[in-house]
């Protein structure tokens, strides 16, 4: 039998077991018979960063899934518990141990246990890993919002100083987790927000934390190759935000050097550290969409 005939043939029956199967089988089925095809992704990895959990990310799954992305949130290395919980182990030397490097590690697996490269979404030391998973072609398209700084990137603006003292202090232990009190929190995160909005962000969503974390991300684990060509990225800061400064973001995205890659910033007026969360974050998210429609369509 002609060889052209036996490939019709066997997409021919591969397709029909997979219709019987479910429709993304059928895609599968398709996609491997027909190699030069491609789609655009349809997964987005959304990553948490400092004193958060998962659950920050719970209103842009829900806005994004409605959009029909296939959206996950992983907890980064024993945030995988409730925030009450949470909070009850601010003595627990095992979150004091933490570092950056595991982190990385540990979504690095994550994501490469999919069966596509997802989009990326990542919110302060969250969207530093999503620049350096980036930086390893993990992504089909990233989004750094607010990202705390890679290595050599740095500013002596008092609000940074002041809202990450508590976790950059060089006289505490880092035997033991940080912890931010809501006084600190209202300065660093929620600054330009009504009290009743602080009180009840800093209640759902506030975690101890591990100071080896930000301790790394001034060594190599944090280096950015800013030439190395990659897919798009868009970077986002607030104008309000005091511990991520919007000066500190533009730095961030000025050293991006990348021939023949997509690499954007966005500055929205008016938000704080907590842009994914605060009132009017749909703006941030529709924007966020219409790029990733703009850039992978």
């Amino acid at each position: 039998m002609p060889r052209r005939v036996r490939a019709v043939i066997d997409f021919v029956l591969d397709l029909r077991e997979a219709v019987a199967a479910n429709a993304a089988a059928w895609v599968r089925v398709y996609l491997r018979h027909c190699p030069g095809v491609t789609m655009a992704p349809k997964k987005i990895v959304f990553i948490h960063g400092m004193y958060m959990t998962p659950a920050c990310w719970e209103p842009w799954t829900n806005r994004f899934g409605a959009k029909g992305y296939d959206c996950l949130a992983p907890a980064w290395p024993g945030r995988d518990r409730p925030v009450a919980v949470l909070r009850r182990s601010a003595s627990d030397p095992k979150l004091a141990a933490l570092t950056l490097t595991a982190v990385l590690e540990h979504l690095s697996g994550a994501i490469r246990a999919l069966d596509q490269k997802p989009i990326l979404i990542g919110h302060s030391m969250g969207g530093l890993i999503t620049q350096l998973l980036l930086q390893r072609e993990l992504a089909a398209a990233a989004v750094a919002i607010d990202s705390a700084p890679p290595q050599g990137v740095f500013t002596i603006k008092w609000s940074f100083i002041k809202a990450n003292w508590g976790h950059i202090n060089p006289f505490a232990s880092k035997d033991l987790p940080a912890t931010m009190t809501f006084e600190q929190f209202r300065y660093a995160f929620v600054n330009a927000l009504p009290l009743t909005e602080q009180r009840a962000a800093f209640e759902a969503f506030v975690v101890p934390e591990s100071r080896r974390v930000p301790a790394e991300s001034l060594t190599s684990t944090a280096r950015i190759d800013f030439r190395k060509p990659g897919a798009p990225l868009l970077m986002i800061a607030g104008s309000q935000d005091h511990i991520i400064p919007p000066s500190l973001n533009r730095s961030n995205f000025a050293k991006y050097r990348r021939p023949e890659s997509i690499t954007e910033f966005k500055e929205f007026p008016g938000r704080t550290h907590f842009i994914i969360g605060q009132s009017g974050w749909e703006e941030v998210a529709d924007h966020v969409s219409s790029w990733l429609d703009r850039v992978l369509r």
